[in-house]
């Protein structure tokens, strides 16, 4: 029998949050949905009495340990955390703002940290959970226009790297999920923001980017009904990894970098070896 488990989504209202939280409640698990706005979004799924939703702004730390408090007042235990509340920004590193650089950073990494941060005394009492951490294709490998997007991710990547060892002697997993391109609402105006400065020069790298992202908007190749189902799988996982990859795309950008930094290491080994002292093997 599959133990009954209560997750804590962030970012249910819509995309991949929507979807994860819809397929766990149907393999008959207990969900915490938080929203940002419009609870009522998730009337959807139903009068559900494993269903409960929340508000959560993820930069409002405060807010975070409040709707921590609420799941194990409703639920008793909280047993995986999906930080799945972000957004995109599309843009040349140059072209980006520092507003736009610190607002994306709130969200995508300091807003994961605060939910992480409320929600870890909880399963360090408990002696067990799992925290997965949805980070991206561009959170493995450089893409044009998605640089300080991508950065953000390489951030949730390196935390949730981190965070693996030092819960793995309390018994609480920790993996990072990054999907590639799946037909979700990632690409509409709701949940990509382009940065307000356009520079020419970068017509023929960033700016092509900006038309493919607006021709392949609900034509991704990834389907986010199966995205939720790899969700469930790893959530009932024996032994989770750490890093996972979703969609033959983000695979194969991964497994193109991996190639040419093994590359790299080849022709440049000699340097690489050499700066040691002497006096060490």
């Amino acid at each position: 029998m599959k133990k009954q488990k209560v997750w804590f989504i962030t970012g249910a209202s819509g995309g991949m949050g929507l979807e994860i939280t819809n397929a766990a409640l149907a393999s008959g698990d207990k969900v915490v949905a938080t929203v940002r706005s419009k609870p009522e979004v998730l009337k959807q799924l139903g009068d559900n009495e494993n269903l409960f939703v929340t508000l959560l702004d993820v930069t409002n730390e405060n807010q975070a340990k409040v709707a921590a408090q609420e799941a194990i007042d409703k639920f008793g235990r909280i047993d995986v955390l999906v930080n799945g509340a972000g957004y995109g920004l599309l843009s040349a590193v140059e072209e980006a703002s520092n507003e736009e650089l610190k607002e994306l950073y709130e969200v995508n990494v300091f807003g994961l940290l605060n939910v992480t941060r409320a929600i870890l005394p909880y399963m360090r009492k408990q002696g067990s959970g799992h925290v997965i951490n949805i980070s991206s294709g561009g959170g493995l490998s450089g893409f044009t226009g998605w640089g300080v997007y991508g950065s953000t991710k390489f951030a949730v990547e390196g935390i949730t790297e981190t965070l693996a060892l030092e819960l793995a002697p309390l018994g609480i997993y920790a993996t990072a999920v990054a999907p590639g391109f799946f037909r979700t609402n990632f690409l509409d105006s709701t949940a990509l923001m382009r940065s307000k400065n356009v520079i020419d020069d970068y017509s023929t790298t960033v700016g092509e980017m900006r038309n493919f992202a607006t021709q392949l908007n609900k034509k991704q190749p990834g389907d986010p009904q199966k995205l939720a189902q790899a969700f469930i799988k790893l959530a009932n996982a024996e032994k989770p990894p750490v890093h996972l990859p979703l969609g033959k795309d983000c695979l194969d950008q991964f497994r193109m970098k991996t190639k040419n930094f093994e590359q790299d290491v080849t022709e440049w080994y000699d340097v690489i070896i050499g700066t040691n002292h002497d006096d060490v093997e």
